[in-house]
């Protein structure tokens, strides 16, 4: 087959920029062919080389104690939970993909994170997600909504891996470019840890699983660019095709391999496909590789190099095995129907080369491919409608004049209502270790026996019980927040989230990172990015987390619809000591007293928590001024302070006040627990906030100052824990009783009540009314 002649017009349509390919001639002392050049395009897109994030993300701190294998090492995080087992864990994008093809787009990204798990050698046991997109009243948005929903349920509820904790906003800012940001966690034994380095020179190179089509072609190129109506229509080969039996036969055929010993190296073929895992198994171990396209199975008939190359088709492997024990090899994936080939060996020139029809198609440095991308220091200016929101104040809002009617509406907007509409069709229950499951401030996991990977034939651990292990994790990013303040927004994402773990009863332990923005080429977004992560890394730093891994999903925007919010998504994971510590956010039993830890406004804020908050939005219709401050000195210490409240015993429930402020906060307790299927227990409560000093009604209820969790205790801990949180430096108040079947709260303004079947009625339906 003839290929296209080398010109500038092909260079600019591989994304490739005149300066980067004059690098690439000085690398090659030649034209670079046509395969070659498709190579490079993918290789030092923004989705594989990181090239214009590279230096922001050497900000973060990823040094810890407990971590094994570290941010940039390998395909995903590892840190220790003790007792020789560790977590591996990381979260990925798929927006670009899901914005063309959202079932398709949202299953492949499920897939894609799954793999980066087992091909670290844990055994993958539970995923959660985080969903941005335009309003439901828009039915473009309602048909993406529901496509990626059920992309990502069909998925994992087919592999078999409980889909347990997410978020989902809803804002026009993701009207053209929705984000789908797909997280996996993994179990595996310290000496289980699997690298995806091409060691060993002379060690056979084996390709495992279904195919290669030419689905998928260039996927990481589409990914590391705008999202037009021109490039969508183009570019939708370039969503690959899941099959989610077939990864769960990948998984376990493996996960089996490796206990055999006879693997020098492992690595899934994700974003570009063989390309990556080939360049990439090699520069990591500073071989090289060399690989036969004529032994690479085939979907389509007559596919050439490049197609060969830069396909994406999903659920494929590429395994180094240590020489003289390829019959082992062969057994294992014949056992499990797999197809197999043996396709390359390791070589000791450094170099990456691809025959194909006898010919030499590839010669590349593998080194120049992956360590040595260009690297961009962008130009960065603070965005210009940062003045505007400087400048906002609340004299010409004015104050709730119905704060029933009011807290009603929040409860039904799509970004705070029940996500009932979403998890119910997730297995959040496959495997059995799920111990809180979606509708809580954190999901928990337990990790059992059987959540590890199988032990090689004579190990020293072989049949020995296997302590349980308790894990929570969430996700989380307020996007308002990070537009309007992207240092402040930054902090807050980790707090938060460290906020819900720590309702949980869980320490945390590590962070993974989504960092979803717009074109860096505008200095405007490349300053969001910039300062978000700045606060992303002041906030881990304050709360000892270190940063495992993650990933960059940049050009998130759509033509005149302009970029997204900022959104900086993070997942993190703590662990939970003793399952008697496992804490959930609903309210427990008659009779027990309801305390506030945490300043209820803060009053060195002019706007007292209303900056950039839900009640602005929804009551208001605004989207402006500064969000609350994120105090760093002050978040830890109530964090810590609740943790040994609960490990103490005297903590029953824990809530994050966040989105809704402290009125959404005690709605959610009264009723967000589920005692059967789509059968809610109501359990109301007395609130008497009249002592508090406030200017605003409406900053009292709905305000969203931060550093703050409603809990409850029985009356009889009560003086002890106020007594506690005030020795800790925490304040603390009480706030009422728990009881009824109504919602009472009284302010200076009066009181206002609600039965809860009412408040319920429309956070548990919103979303599903508006699928209708």
């Amino acid at each position: 087959m003839s290929e296209p002649a080398i010109t500038p017009e092909l260079v600019a349509k591989h994304n490739l920029t005149p300066e980067e390919y004059q690098k690439i001639l000085g690398i090659l002392g030649r034209p670079p062919g046509y395969t070659e050049l498709g190579i490079f395009s993918v290789m030092w897109s923004e989705h594989c080389s990181y090239k214009n994030t590279r230096p922001v993300l050497k900000t973060f701190p990823t040094k810890g104690a407990g971590i094994l294998v570290g941010a940039g090492e390998e395909n995903a995080g590892i840190i220790d939970v003790g007792d020789g087992i560790a977590i591996a864990f990381k979260i990925e994008s798929h927006n670009h993909p899901s914005a063309v093809e959202p079932f398709q787009g949202a299953a492949t990204g499920v897939g894609g994170i799954i793999r980066d798990i087992f091909t670290m050698g844990a055994r993958p046991v539970a995923a959660m997600n985080s969903l941005r997109f335009g309003e439901l009243s828009n039915p473009a948005v309602r048909r993406l909504f529901s496509g990626v929903v059920s992309g990502i349920a069909h998925y994992g509820n087919c592999f078999g891996i409980p889909t347990i904790a997410g978020e989902v906003y809803f804002d026009p800012s993701y009207e053209g470019n929705p984000l789908v940001n797909a997280f996996a966690l993994g179990v595996l034994r310290h000496d289980q840890i699997t690298r995806g380095a091409a060691k060993g020179v002379g060690n056979p190179v084996f390709y495992v699983g279904p195919a290669t089509g030419r689905d998928g072609l260039a996927g990481a190129a589409f990914a590391s660019q705008d999202l037009t109506e021109e490039s969508s229509e183009q570019q939708r080969g370039a969503v690959q095709v899941g099959d989610p039996f077939m990864e769960k036969l990948v998984c376990e055929a493996c996960l089996e391999l490796l206990a055999t010993g006879a693997v020098a190296g492992m690595q899934d073929m994700g974003a570009a496909g063989l390309t990556c895992s080939t360049c990439e198994t090699a520069a990591r171990a500073g071989t090289g590789i060399e690989i036969e396209l004529d032994r690479v199975p085939q979907r389509a008939p007559n596919m050439s190099s490049y197609e060969i190359m830069l396909s994406e088709s999903q659920e494929r492997m590429l395994i180094v095995v240590h020489k003289g024990r390829e019959d082992e090899v062969k057994r294992v994936f014949d056992k499990w129907d797999l197809p197999w080939s043996e396709i390359g060996w390791v070589t000791d020139t450094g170099r990456m080369v691809v025959r194909h029809g006898g010919q030499v198609v590839v010669d590349l440095p593998a080194k120049k491919l992956t360590d040595e991308a260009p690297v961009y220091f962008r130009e960065m200016r603070e965005a210009a409608y940062m003045e505007g929101v400087r400048a906002f104040r609340l004299d010409g809002v004015a104050d709730t004049r119905d704060a029933l009617a009011d807290l009603k509406k929040l409860l039904s907007d799509h970004t705070i209502s029940s996500k009932n509409w979403v998890y119910r069709q997730y297995d959040h229950m496959v495997r059995d270790g799920s111990v809180i499951c979606p509708g809580s401030d954190a999901a928990v996991i337990r990790i059992k026996g059987d959540s590890l990977p199988v032990l090689p034939v004579g190990h020293p651990a072989q049949g020995q019980p296997v302590p349980d292990k308790y894990v929570a994790m969430t996700v989380d990013c307020n996007g308002a927040y990070v537009y309007l303040d992207p240092y402040e927004g930054g902090k807050a994402a980790v707090t938060e989230a460290c906020r819900n773990l720590a309702c949980s009863g869980a320490a945390p332990l590590g962070v993974t990172d989504n960092l979803n923005f717009g074109n860096p080429f505008n200095p405007e977004i490349f300053w969001q990015l910039r300062e978000s992560v700045r606060g992303l890394a002041d906030a881990c730093i304050a709360f000892h987390t270190p940063v495992t891994g993650g990933n960059c999903s940049l050009y998130n925007q759509r033509g005149a619809l302009g970029s997204i919010d900022p959104t900086p998504t993070v997942g993190v994971v703590g662990l939970i000591e003793r399952p008697e510590h496992i804490t959930t956010q609903w309210f427990k039993d008659e009779g027990d007293v309801i305390l506030l830890l945490g300043e209820p406004v803060d009053g060195n804020d002019p706007l007292l928590g209303l900056g950039g908050s839900a009640y602005l939005r929804v009551a208001h219709g605004l989207k402006t001024g500064l969000p609350p401050r994120c105090d760093l000195e002050a978040a830890p210490v109530l964090h810590t302070t609740l943790i040994g409240l609960i490990r103490e015993g005297v903590v029953k429930g824990a809530h994050d006040c966040s989105e809704g402020g402290l009125a959404v906060c005690l709605a959610e307790s009264a009723f967000s627990e589920l005692i059967a299927k789509d059968t809610p227990r109501f359990l109301g409560a007395t609130v008497d906030l009249s002592e508090i000093p406030c200017a605003r009604l409406d900053a009292l209820l709905f305000g969203e100052t931060q550093n703050r969790v409603v809990i409850t205790v029985s009356p009889t801990n009560a003086g002890r824990v106020l007594k506690q949180a005030v020795a800790m430096g925490v304040p603390a108040r009480r706030l009422g009783v728990v009881g009824g079947s109504d919602l009472v709260v009284k302010t200076v303004s009066g009181e206002f009540r609600s039965d809860l079947a009412s408040l319920h009625d429309g956070w548990w339906n919103s979303i599903a009314r508006a699928m209708e």
